[in-house]
């Protein structure tokens, strides 16, 4: 195995941490008789488990060695791997290279463990590559992730060359793309000491924006925004505003489910976080993707400053913002900042040269987001269509008579009429029925 992993080129920067590059140096230990027996062992496991943990949060099965080794085809952000991502099939020397590191990924894939496991009497090797996993819900880990790995994995598996090897790689850079990007939908961000880096989001809502009852003009304008983003055309930031539990938030995070095979990603960020919006950009700018950089429920406080550092990325800066991100926003204001009284008479209290300069300032916030799409409050109609739609959908049984009468009790109950109060009384209906 040592022998294979030091003639990787393109993919030779996996590190020396790497589960693949730590395996590489307990074989060369045991072939030359470098360390005790026990200790060999023991690196071994720790690999083994090391694996076996990796293998719980993606779901993989059948092959974890296997499964192991196409994930890090998948995520290994290399010249090859990123350039093929953004432009497609490539032609000339690199493909060379390229064939050559998968001759030796397909050894790899078929890598007879036979020998060391029956020396250091062992066997975990035979039961990683003959694994049956036990049922996990896929709340628990990425299933979208793990489909995609073990999809390719079988048919790698399969290849009969290294050409066979190249065209199905190839094909999963220029379809999905590579790296955690290429396999995730949505990303929160993390600030640390080495910068800020991008945590997946395993378990994203299933929303469709068929699911939301209502609104269609509110979707079509927000579908018809997102198209052209994805399509190259002129699109703008957009602020979904008004009444709480209109399904706002709902409505974009819909967005990453109709469109994540479009190329579209989605990017969490909260207010605290505005200073890195730029850092964020700058990480995602040349990739072959379309990001969304969603800010949810945004507003500010008189005394909050952090919006400025939204307004400087949005439109202001010396660097444009790149093509293939846009920032949606959901906010209960359509303003976003909590305006007062006093702002309309800041000359004479608070001393400003020019009149209502402190609130031009702050409506200026809103103004940026080209695309404003209001939500507002059903009216009684609509939220009896909502209830019952949402009722046949989960196959409450009752009449329509009685969904409705209990659906006007929980909402004088439970704050009014919205989508969500609708959605919040049909889980109470069909967890009560459930239980009878």
């Amino acid at each position: 195995m040592d022998q294979l992993a030091s003639r990787l080129l393109l993919y030779g920067d996996l590190g020396q941490d790497s589960i693949l590059m730590k395996l590489a140096k307990l074989f060369q230990d045991w072939k030359g008789n470098n360390c005790p027996r026990q200790v060999l062992v023991r690196g071994i496991y720790d690999q083994v488990k090391a694996l076996l943990d990796l293998a719980t949060d993606y779901g993989f099965d059948e092959n974890l060695w296997q499964n192991y080794l196409t994930f890090l085809l998948m995520t290994n952000e290399n010249s090859f791997s990123l350039i093929t991502e953004r432009v497609g099939e490539l032609d000339g020397s690199v493909n060379h290279f390229a064939k050559n590191d998968f001759k030796v990924f397909r050894a790899l894939f078929h890598y007879d463990f036979g020998p060391i496991e029956r020396d250091l009497g062992i066997d975990c090797f035979s039961t990683l590559c003959r694994y049956k996993s036990i049922y996990k819900h896929e709340r628990r880990y990425n299933k979208n992730v793990s489909e995609k790995v073990r999809d390719l994995s079988r048919r790698l598996a399969a290849a009969r060359d290294e050409e066979e090897f190249f065209t199905l790689v190839t094909g999963h850079y220029r379809q999905y793309g590579v790296g955690l990007i290429g396999l995730n939908k949505a990303f929160r961000i993390k600030s640390g000491p080495d910068g800020v880096s991008l945590i997946p989001i395993y378990n994203t809502d299933k929303v469709m924006l068929s699911d939301l009852i209502g609104y269609e003009a509110q979707k079509a304008q927000l579908r018809g925004n997102t198209e052209a983003f994805l399509a190259g055309r002129s699109a703008n930031n957009a602020l979904l505003y008004g009444d709480a539990g209109t399904g706002k938030s709902s409505s974009v995070k819909a967005l990453i489910n109709e469109y994540y095979d479009q190329g579209l990603r989605m990017i969490e960020i909260y207010k605290h976080q505005f200073q890195d919006l730029s850092a964020v950009i700058a990480m995602v700018k040349n990739r072959n993707y379309r990001f969304i950089i969603f800010i949810d429920d945004l507003s500010f406080e008189e005394n909050e400053v952090e919006y400025k550092f939204l307004k400087a990325v949005i439109e202001g800066g010396v660097e444009t913002k790149p093509d293939n991100v846009l920032l949606y926003a959901t906010s209960n204001r359509r303003n976003l900042i909590r305006e007062t009284w006093k702002d309309r008479g800041d000359m004479e209290h608070e001393n400003d040269v020019h009149r209502s300069d402190t609130l031009e300032e702050k409506l200026s916030l809103s103004a940026r987001f080209g695309t404003r799409i209001h939500y507002s409050i059903p009216n009684h109609n609509q939220f009896k269509d909502m209830v019952l739609s949402l009722a046949h959908r989960a196959g409450v049984e009752a009449t329509d008579q009685e969904i409705l009468a209990e659906a006007n009790k929980w909402e004088l109950r439970h704050g009014g009429i919205s989508g969500r109060t609708a959605q919040q009384f049909i889980n109470y209906m069909s967890g009560a029925h459930t239980a009878t």
